[in-house]
């Protein structure tokens, strides 16, 4: 029986939508599924004459080792990176030549080498907001015996490029490199908090808002009514809305003319503060230590 075209639009349109998925957190980060690399990038490159296909590819077979792997076969690197094996085989060739890959004798594995750090090294060492604010980081640690970080947006995230651990934090999966979602984050919220709120809205859309926890602040009107609270307050906060058991405090660095540069974030265990607590106590201080450093 053949079917009726106009009937299968009908039933398409009734059929409810799946309600708002939990994501996959482990490491920070969203879990994601193989080939997306691939296809992300080939969007980027349409109509951009000036991009190199093959240094994209390259970077997106050194990214595959960052999705919670610390050793690839040629397989799975070729899957994750989203091309074939004769690509993967001629891309992590040059990357093993160059230094950037070592492989196992043995088991002929792939991982990352030290020497990927050179970018990172370089990026840290040349940063003049990182040097700047490193003494103030430095000073509000030991203040507080607590983890206190310096994040920067990037896109719709937030990198973590600076950081020092307390003895009491038991999350160690969260390195200096780390990126997070900037709408669900206090570092995040309180850096778009100083944009000018059509800014903030534009990364607010651009963002694939989930509920990573019970706790994410992830619908629209939400996200924006928390950007503004931050903006009023002069700092953001959340609790367990990415990592369970991550209580926050954050407030955002600007520059001479009040645009947001980055954020000083202070994290603590939910199991040694709760939410009140927590902002009542280093509210103050993380505010204090984003002001010296925007001077």
């Amino acid at each position: 029986m053949r079917s009726n075209p106009a009937e299968a639009r009908r039933a398409s349109a009734r059929t409810p939508k799946a309600p708002p998925r939990e994501a996959d957190t482990a490491n920070g980060q969203s879990a994601k599924t193989s080939g997306k690399a691939g296809a992300g990038a080939e969007r980027a490159r349409e109509g951009d004459s000036l991009m190199v296909g093959s240094v994209e590819k390259a970077f997106r077979v050194l990214g595959a080792f960052g999705q919670g792997h610390a050793s690839l076969s040629l397989s799975q690197v070729a899957d994750l990176a989203g091309m074939n094996l004769s690509a993967a085989q001629r891309f992590t060739h040059t990357l093993l030549k160059l230094g950037y890959l070592r492989k196992d004798a043995a088991t002929r594995r792939l991982e990352l080498s030290p020497r990927t750090l050179d970018v990172a090294a370089h990026f840290l060492r040349g940063n003049s907001l990182v040097n700047t604010a490193m003494p103030y980081l430095m000073h509000l640690s030991k203040q507080t015996e607590e983890t206190v970080n310096l994040t920067l947006l990037d896109g719709v995230e937030i990198g973590l490029v600076s950081r020092f651990m307390s003895r009491h934090m038991l999350n160690t999966d969260v390195v200096v490199g780390a990126r997070m979602p900037a709408y669900c984050t206090a570092p995040g919220r309180a850096i778009l908090s100083r944009m000018p709120e059509g800014e903030a809205i534009a990364i607010i859309d651009a963002s694939d808002r989930v509920a990573h926890t019970a706790h994410t602040t992830w619908r629209r009107e939400d996200v924006l009514e928390r950007v503004r609270q931050a903006r009023r307050q002069g700092f953001e906060s959340q609790f367990q809305e990415v990592l369970h058991g991550d209580v926050s405090v954050a407030a955002a660095i600007v520059d001479a003319a009040g645009r947001p540069r980055g954020a000083v974030n202070l994290a603590v265990s939910a199991s040694r503060y709760n939410h009140d607590e927590a902002v009542e106590r280093f509210a103050p201080l993380v505010v204090a230590a984003a002001h010296a450093i925007s001077r």
